[in-house]
Protein backbone atom coordinates (compact mmCIF):
# COMPACT_ATOMS: atom_id res chain seq x y z
CA UNK A 1 0.00 0.00 0.00
CA UNK A 2 1.21 3.60 -1.03
CA UNK A 3 1.50 6.50 1.77
CA UNK A 4 1.27 9.17 -0.54
CA UNK A 5 -1.35 11.58 0.06
CA UNK A 6 -4.12 11.60 -1.82
CA UNK A 7 -4.89 15.72 -0.94
CA UNK A 8 -1.64 17.41 -2.53
CA UNK A 9 -3.33 21.28 -1.86
CA UNK A 10 -3.86 23.82 -3.70
CA UNK A 11 -2.38 24.64 -7.13
CA UNK A 12 0.05 27.65 -7.15
CA UNK A 13 -0.16 30.09 -9.95
CA UNK A 14 2.55 31.52 -11.46
CA UNK A 15 3.57 35.31 -10.58
CA UNK A 16 4.44 35.96 -14.28
CA UNK A 17 0.22 36.12 -15.02
CA UNK A 18 -1.62 39.38 -13.57
CA UNK A 19 -5.01 39.04 -12.26
CA UNK A 20 -7.73 39.73 -14.69
CA UNK A 21 -8.98 43.18 -14.89
CA UNK A 22 -13.09 43.65 -14.66
CA UNK A 23 -14.52 44.77 -17.46
CA UNK A 24 -16.30 47.68 -16.04
CA UNK A 25 -13.12 48.64 -14.52
CA UNK A 26 -11.01 48.14 -17.55
CA UNK A 27 -14.10 50.71 -19.14
CA UNK A 28 -13.77 53.08 -16.22
CA UNK A 29 -9.96 53.57 -17.36
CA UNK A 30 -10.52 54.44 -20.87
CA UNK A 31 -11.13 58.03 -21.11
CA UNK A 32 -12.62 57.82 -25.05
CA UNK A 33 -15.33 54.87 -23.70
CA UNK A 34 -15.95 56.49 -20.25
CA UNK A 35 -17.08 59.58 -22.85
CA UNK A 36 -19.34 57.16 -24.93
CA UNK A 37 -20.64 55.86 -22.05
CA UNK A 38 -21.72 59.33 -20.74
CA UNK A 39 -22.95 60.28 -24.03
CA UNK A 40 -25.27 57.13 -24.09
CA UNK A 41 -26.69 57.32 -20.57
CA UNK A 42 -27.27 61.16 -21.70
CA UNK A 43 -29.47 59.96 -24.55
CA UNK A 44 -31.19 57.79 -21.97
CA UNK A 45 -32.10 59.92 -20.04
CA UNK A 46 -33.83 62.33 -22.60
CA UNK A 47 -36.05 59.27 -23.55
CA UNK A 48 -36.76 59.19 -20.03
CA UNK A 49 -38.09 62.41 -19.53
CA UNK A 50 -39.81 62.61 -23.06
CA UNK A 51 -41.75 59.02 -22.73
CA UNK A 52 -44.72 60.19 -20.68
CA UNK A 53 -45.88 62.63 -23.82
CA UNK A 54 -45.69 59.64 -26.52
CA UNK A 55 -48.62 58.00 -27.20
CA UNK A 56 -49.28 54.22 -25.70
CA UNK A 57 -47.44 52.57 -29.24
CA UNK A 58 -45.23 55.07 -30.40
CA UNK A 59 -42.75 54.70 -27.40
CA UNK A 60 -42.22 50.56 -29.16
CA UNK A 61 -41.01 52.41 -32.20
CA UNK A 62 -37.97 54.47 -31.60
CA UNK A 63 -34.64 54.10 -29.55
CA UNK A 64 -32.83 56.88 -28.40
CA UNK A 65 -30.11 57.77 -30.89
CA UNK A 66 -26.86 59.66 -30.72
CA UNK A 67 -26.37 63.27 -29.15
CA UNK A 68 -23.65 65.60 -30.59
CA UNK A 69 -23.15 69.62 -30.59
CA UNK A 70 -26.39 69.98 -32.97
CA UNK A 71 -29.07 68.15 -30.56
CA UNK A 72 -30.11 64.83 -30.17
CA UNK A 73 -31.28 62.11 -32.47
CA UNK A 74 -34.26 59.66 -32.23
CA UNK A 75 -34.35 56.72 -34.12
CA UNK A 76 -37.61 55.51 -35.72
CA UNK A 77 -38.74 52.15 -37.35
CA UNK A 78 -40.70 53.78 -40.12
CA UNK A 79 -42.39 56.88 -41.87
CA UNK A 80 -45.70 57.02 -40.27
CA UNK A 81 -43.65 56.97 -36.51
CA UNK A 82 -41.95 59.51 -38.11
CA UNK A 83 -44.45 62.20 -39.57
CA UNK A 84 -46.30 61.42 -36.03
CA UNK A 85 -43.11 62.43 -33.77
CA UNK A 86 -42.40 65.50 -36.00
CA UNK A 87 -46.09 67.09 -34.95
CA UNK A 88 -44.86 66.41 -31.38
CA UNK A 89 -41.59 68.29 -31.60
CA UNK A 90 -41.98 71.38 -30.48
CA UNK A 91 -44.09 69.47 -27.03
CA UNK A 92 -40.71 67.25 -26.63
CA UNK A 93 -38.26 69.97 -26.97
CA UNK A 94 -40.08 71.82 -24.15
CA UNK A 95 -40.13 68.90 -22.04
CA UNK A 96 -36.45 68.79 -22.01
CA UNK A 97 -35.90 72.45 -22.10
CA UNK A 98 -38.19 71.95 -18.69
CA UNK A 99 -35.67 69.15 -17.63
CA UNK A 100 -32.45 71.40 -17.67
CA UNK A 101 -31.75 69.27 -21.39
CA UNK A 102 -31.95 72.01 -24.23
CA UNK A 103 -31.59 71.14 -28.05
CA UNK A 104 -33.04 70.41 -30.97
CA UNK A 105 -34.27 66.91 -31.89
CA UNK A 106 -33.69 65.46 -35.04
CA UNK A 107 -36.04 62.37 -36.29
CA UNK A 108 -34.02 59.91 -38.12
CA UNK A 109 -35.22 56.42 -39.63
CA UNK A 110 -33.36 53.86 -38.69
CA UNK A 111 -31.33 51.85 -40.99
CA UNK A 112 -32.78 47.99 -41.60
Amino acid sequence: MSTTPRYLGPRRQHASVPSPTPVAEALRAHEGLNQLSARLEASRRRLRVIAPALPGALLASLQAGPIDEEGWSLLVANAAVAAKLRHLLPRLEALLAQAGLPGRIRVKLMQK
